[in-house]
């Protein structure tokens, strides 16, 4: 057992990384130094925190810059006459969707059809399973009373999601074929990954007007980066065999990118779009604090007023849109092209096209004669809100669950919570910074180090040092406890084939739900509170780390196992010495999507009313507070980025290491 552990210490003491590790403990011991001196009353007021006349405007700057573009060159009046061709657009979804009285006066389309068609498309892509959720979401959300809020939220989906895809599959291909494109295109990528969500509407609210306008603009810009990543992934992995065959056979350019290159990335480039609408239905319920009418909207509306049971209806609408659009785009993704012999009849071929819109006549003309087909009535819903708020309430009143929450949120927020985030408060801020410095220093190297700590730098230097490590405080403390329980979560389902199916499929179902679902179980148990914050975070962090730790033990090669076994170690050893090590770098990967889910939920979670950048990003919703709003956007950002490059810095060192395919 002994040979087996010592054949996976790879990560050993060289000089580079024993020189690397002196100089982090000096950091730490330095930061120690300058945390007692404060303790003790014996630090300078200006080394704990930044005096404020030495703090550049950023905000002031940035605002000053704006106003000049905005209204100096023009592009106020640019965004606005782009505003009339987008705002034409949504105006034809909303009048097919729900019947907003605008061109082409045809809708709304009966929820019958709608559903008919969804059942259609789910059997082409996947049989009657599929079938059955695509009709199965309308129904439910017909019959449940929300038809028409849905329909708003769809009609905004329906034009961001192509918008996006086409914005970001034409940055893509410009990408793949122009090497300098690319390096200036993956820094902006980066940093609009982690900008939190309030940074992208209140620009959208300044240029394009409050409502569906400003909505789709945000949501559209939110979910472009993907596409721009896979269509150059998909592009770049293309066979040059492939590419040749092509030019011998006398291909021009425009024909070599059209019937070769992008076929060939099919694959890749049909994750992006599943990508993009998963993006676009979570931005699109978000937009509601711009004023987007929806589900996100109604979904806000009954949160603030603690309306459980609505809350909850309208939860289950969202959550049912999303799994079965994530399941649709993903089986989209896996299906081959189906290839027919020359003289077949073109209804034939087209089969489901021609089943597709002959179930949307029939239910079209149906709902001509039965109303009920084409619309269901307030009073003719099954909607069971008030009557599930009354069992959620009852329930929450019951002693033995009012004891148990009420001592998880003692226990958190007396022992745990508050004296944390106080003990990071009083840090001062060039100790912190030495702190940051350091673990990156000793976990991804001198590169991660440097940005570290030019990136708190400037966290330090934005004016919002406090907000930034009350954020961080909520990010470290939800991700250490998604940590504490999804990993072992991860590591009793991979023991067995059966459990690691049905856990992952749970990971992947979760994974497709809207952040703002998960607020509703917290504020259902913990009320309006920090615990809700932390225990909102916790949830929607804790899906990657028990997927990635699932996958990670999973592809532990067999032969390494099977060598601890014949060493005679226990199921522990075993698990310590030999899989844990040899999975790391995967469950690195999870690690890094719990800290940027959690920096993303953070935002989320000012809605419950938290002292952080988030709340502060919030109120900037309400004014033109473009310069502020971008200087904090930047301050999350400029921390996600941290933590990013570090962890998958490590990873990747990691894996060169053990020998691991990238």
């Amino acid at each position: 057992m002994a040979d087996v552990a010592n054949g996976l210490k790879v990560t050993a003491t060289g000089p580079a990384q024993w020189t690397r590790g002196k100089v982090a403990v000096a950091l730490v011991a330095v930061a120690v130094v300058l945390t007692v001196l404060r303790y003790v009353g014996l630090l300078p007021d200006a080394l704990f925190r930044i005096p404020e006349a030495m703090i550049p405007p950023a905000a002031v700057w940035l605002d000053a810059a704006f106003n000049f573009v905005k209204d100096d060159l023009g592009l106020l009046a640019l965004t606005r006459t782009l505003t009339e061709g987008l705002e034409w657009l949504l105006d034809i979804t909303a009048n097919l969707m729900f019947g907003k009285r605008r061109w082409p006066f045809l809708g709304p389309i009966p929820w019958t059809a709608v559903a008919g068609v969804a059942a259609v498309i789910g059997y082409y892509l996947d049989g009657w399973r599929m079938a059955a959720l695509g009709a199965g979401t309308f129904i439910w959300t017909a019959l449940i009373g929300q038809w028409t809020i849905a329909m708003e939220t769809m009609s905004v989906l329906m034009v961001a999601a192509p918008l996006a895809f086409f914005i970001g599959l034409s940055l893509g291909i410009l990408a793949w074929k122009h090497a300098w494109v690319n390096r200036a295109i993956k820094p902006i990528l980066s940093v609009l990954q982690t900008l939190p969500f309030f940074t992208y509407l209140l620009p959208a609210v300044i240029f394009f007007k409050v409502g569906p306008t400003a909505g789709a603009v945000a949501t559209t810009i939110y979910a472009i980066p993907p596409m721009i990543l896979m269509t150059t992934l998909g592009l770049q992995k293309v066979s040059p065999e492939v590419v040749e065959a092509g030019n011998m056979s006398g291909c021009t350019k425009w024909q070599l990118l059209r019937h070769v290159y992008l076929p060939s990335a099919r694959t890749e480039i049909l994750v992006g779009v599943n990508q993009v609408i998963m993006l676009c239905l979570a931005m699109v319920v978000l937009t509601a604090f711009i004023g987007m009418p929806g589900l996100g909207a109604k979904l806000l509306a009954m949160m603030g007023s603690f309306k459980l049971g609505r809350s909850f209806e309208i939860g289950v609408t969202i959550v049912l849109l999303a799994v079965m659009l994530d399941r649709m785009s993903k089986a989209w993704v896996v299906k081959q092209p189906e290839h027919f012999e020359r003289d077949t009849p073109w209804w034939r071929r087209h089969w489901y096209l021609v089943t597709g819109v002959a179930v949307f006549v029939f239910f079209c003309i149906a709902a001509q004669v039965v109303p009920v087909f084409a619309e269901i009535g307030r009073t003719q819903n099954f909607s069971q809100g008030k009557e599930i708020d009354t069992l959620i309430k009852a329930f929450l009143a019951l002693d033995p669950v009012q004891n148990t929450t009420q001592m998880i949120r003692y226990v958190l927020n007396v022992w745990i919570l508050n004296p944390f985030r106080d003990f990071l408060l009083s840090i001062p801020t060039p100790a912190f910074i030495l702190l940051v410095t350091a673990f990156a220093l000793s976990l991804g190297g001198k590169g991660p180090a440097i940005y570290a700590a030019i990136f708190f730098g400037l966290v330090a230097l934005s004016g919002w040092w406090d907000r930034s490590v009350i954020t961080l405080y909520s990010v470290i403390s939800a991700v250490t406890l998604a940590i504490l329980i999804g990993v072992p979560l991860g590591i009793m389902a991979s023991r067995s084939e059966k459990w690691s199916r049905r856990a992952l499929l749970a990971c992947d179902t979760a994974q497709t739900f809207p952040s703002f679902i998960y607020l509703i179980p917290a504020i259902m148990l913990f009320g309006v509170t920090a615990t809700s914050v932390v225990m909102s975070i916790l949830i929607f962090a804790m899906v990657p780390l028990t997927r990635y730790t699932i996958e990670g033990l999973r592809t532990v090669p067999p032969e390494m196992t099977e060598a601890a076994d014949m060493a005679g170690a226990t199921r522990m050893q075993k698990l310590i010495s030999v899989q844990l090590p040899l999975a790391l770098p995967t469950m690195a990967v999870g690690f890094n999507q719990a800290i940027m889910f959690a920096f993303f939920m953070v935002i989320v979670a000012a809605f419950i009313g938290t002292q952080d950048l988030g709340q502060e990003l919030q109120r900037t919703l309400a004014g033109t507070d473009l310069g502020k709003n971008f200087v904090l956007g930047i301050c999350v950002s400029l921390m996600a980025l941290t933590f990013d490059l570090t962890i998958m810095k490590w990873a990747t060192h990691r894996k060169k290491a053990l020998g691991l395919p990238d």
